[in-house]
Formats: C-alpha cells, structure tokens, sequence
C-alpha cells in the first residue's frame, strides 16, 4: 500500500499529520485560554486514535506559533505530497522546518515553484482540485499546481479576503455532497458547484464558528463541532454520524478540524 495517497476528502482516513498547539500566541482581539486550546486539541487527537486514525505528530517549535494549521504547509493530491508556499509572515520558515520532520521520517514530498499557496485553499475530489483564490493563495501557484498535475483539473474558485481560506466556506463530504456559505461563492463557480453537489448551506451565524471545517473519517463519519447544531441535525438526517468534538477555544485562533490536521493516506 502507498504510504502517501488521498483523492478526495471522505475516503477512510487513515494516517494523519498533527502538531501541539502548546505554543499558540493568544489573540489581542478576544479572551482566550491556551490551557483549554491544548486540552481540546489533545481529546481532538485522541478521538482521531479511537477511530482508528494513525496520527503522527510533527513536534511543535517554539518559533511557529501557529504550526498547529498543519493543513497549511501541505496538501496531498493524489500520491504526491506537496509543500506549500507560505507567505503569511508569522509562519516563515514552517516549510523548511516540515521538509527536515518529513525526510526523518522517509515520507517524500515535492515543492510547488512559483506562487502562493496554501493547503487550506485546496480540496480534492477524484480528478478534480478546488483551489481557492484570495488573499494566501494566488493564480500563479494554481496554474504551477495544474503544469504538475496534468491528469488532474484545477479549478479555480475566488472568494474576498474576509475569509482566511476556502476549508472555511465550503467542503466535501461525499461524491454528490458538500458543504457551503453561499452568501461567499457566486456566478459561475456556484453553478458548477451545484451541478455537482447537493449543496448543504451554512448559515451566516454558523459559518462563523467554521461549520464547513469538519473533518470526515469516512464511511460517513465526520468530526463537526457541537455548537453547529443546524449542521450537524442536517447531516444526521442525510445519514452522517456526527462526532461532536468541543474545539470553542481552538476556533478562536482561526482554525477548526480540517485545519489541524494534514492527512497522508485515505484509503
């Protein structure tokens, strides 16, 4: 079996990248707990291990504050594990520092040469890659991403500043459904989308709190949190079992499930 491997986002998730949040700078906009961050995030990962998930842990630095996002600094498009590009100045270095933890543990990558981007800003499903365009990622990264992937269409989708990266306004949880603010994806591309997707709408209220930023596990089982109750009633009703998760804390420092974790094989 391929040690590096997913081609969408609700296949079996297998094996997992994660990093402690021990060194998270609390926000100056808002109250906020580390203590209770690290607590939450510890019983995230523990949740991920008693559903069968190998979680591997990147050991966090004290210079990268937020190396938490995991998903950030890297994405996995079919078997090929890329490095992103990030250009956020806080999180300089957390490429570098990724490529030395992956090499210790012999898993190959592969760097994108020209542009920004970031993994928050990529889902896959099949042949089939959704970049999102804004403020951490750009064209020039999505045009190199589809010069490397030529058997795979890259579809550009823009969206404003507002939000930090696409995971925080749509997802996919199955071949025929995803998840969605539609107040932020518009003309074409929100057709395409539903010509492809039942589309679960989000609202304004729970978009806020990163409804979209689930995590599946497969076999219709995804990891959502418990304040987002419109969501998670209507995913039970479509079939889902729900895992609720309390990351209220977590959130605060701009990153949910998807955020937190980097998977490296879905099976």
């Amino acid at each position: 079996m391929s040690k590096i491997r997913c081609i969408n986002e609700y296949a079996s998730l297998t094996k997992v990248l994660v990093s402690d949040p021990r060194f998270l700078i609390e926000p100056q906009s808002m109250t906020v707990s580390i203590d209770i961050a690290i607590k939450e995030h510890h019983h995230f990962v523990s949740t991920l291990k008693d559903y069968g998930v190998e979680v591997v842990s990147i050991p966090p630095a004290k210079q990268f504050p937020e190396q938490v996002f995991t998903r950030d600094t890297g994405f996995v498009l079919g078997d090929t594990l890329f490095i992103a590009n990030v250009q956020n100045y806080i999180r300089q270095g957390e490429e570098e520092y990724l490529r030395g933890q992956l090499e210790k543990i012999s898993l190959p990558y592969q760097t994108i040469p020209q542009g920004k981007i970031e993994g928050g800003d990529v889902i896959v499903d099949g042949d089939t890659v959704f970049v999102g365009i804004s403020n951490r990622t750009n064209r020039e990264a999505a045009n190199q991403l589809q010069s490397l992937l030529p058997n795979f269409n890259v579809v550009e989708v823009p969206f404003s500043d507002a939000y930090l990266h696409l995971d925080c306004i749509f997802n996919i949880l199955s071949p025929n459904e995803a998840i969605i603010y539609p107040e932020e994806i518009h003309g074409e591309k929100i057709e395409l989308l539903k010509k492809r997707y039942d589309l679960i709408s989000v609202s304004k209220e729970e978009q806020a709190t990163l409804a979209t930023n689930v995590l599946s596990l497969g076999n219709k089982m995804v990891i959502s949190l418990p304040v987002n109750k419109e969501l998670n009633k209507e995913l039970r009703r479509r079939g889902y079992e729900i895992i609720e998760v309390d990351f209220t804390e977590m959130i605060k420092f701009g990153g949910a499930f998807r955020c937190c974790t980097l998977p490296i094989l879905r099976t």
